[in-house]
């Protein structure tokens, strides 16, 4: 499915602010469709999560492509890949680093280790607390990369689910997305817009309102 490959990256990620070469080129190179089931094949790049079965999923395009753009990886890494179940992630980051280790989040979750320290850890996935043996695999200076779940946080400091922390998850949500779509946008429009607002002597905020503006309105 390269067109759909190719949508992905043209509307969920790029529009989203993830623009790295490295990401690109590896989210346009292995085929998602491969990861999911049979039945899934036909939705395997859209931009949510996609159901394995056992309650398992392979999550949506972006958080993947936002998990490689942070992390950073290097010829110079010893990586390992806390797996949910697809092997679509560990497949994206194969060629990026030195080695490549993986390891099933059941695994983790009875203390089983790797068999060496690593540079950069990738948790496929949202964790509300880091695992200790997930963490003391960790190399001095190291990275870990993966999803925060703000379950834990309402719990730990606002005594629990209630309206009020529904209400602020899908605040924080819409934030994040709102914030990248914008800047996605400003980074697709350039200035010779705004500069030829004020060579025709425009102010700031006339330039904002009538020009920018509404070149970012479908964005937010």
């Amino acid at each position: 499915m390269p067109a759909a490959r190719k949508a992905m990256i043209d509307s969920q990620l790029r529009t989203s602010g993830v623009n790295e070469p490295f990401v690109l080129a590896r989210m346009g190179a292995v085929a998602r469709e491969d990861f999911v089931p049979e039945s899934a094949r036909a939705i395997a790049y859209v931009d949510r999560a996609v159901p394995l079965g056992d309650g398992k999923h392979l999550a949506a395009p972006l958080v993947h492509g936002r998990m490689l753009a942070e992390a950073h990886p290097t010829a110079a890494d010893s990586a390992l890949v806390v797996e949910s179940g697809s092997g679509y992630l560990a497949e994206l980051l194969r060629p990026l680093v030195g080695s490549l280790a993986t390891i099933s989040s059941d695994e983790i979750a009875k203390g089983k280790r790797g068999r060496k320290n690593y540079s950069l850890i990738l948790v496929d996935g949202a964790i509300e607390q880091l695992p200790e043996s997930l963490a003391k695999q960790l190399e001095e200076n190291g990275r870990i990369v993966t999803g925060i779940a703000l379950n834990n946080v309402f719990t730990s400091f606002l005594g629990g689910l209630t309206f009020l922390t529904l209400i602020m998850g899908h605040t924080t949500f819409c934030i994040v997305v709102v914030y990248n779509n914008a800047l996605a946008r400003l980074r697709r429009m350039g200035s010779s817009l705004a500069d030829a607002s004020s060579d025709l002597g425009a102010g700031a905020w006339t330039t904002f309102r009538l020009v920018t503006l509404p070149l970012m309105r479908s964005a937010l």
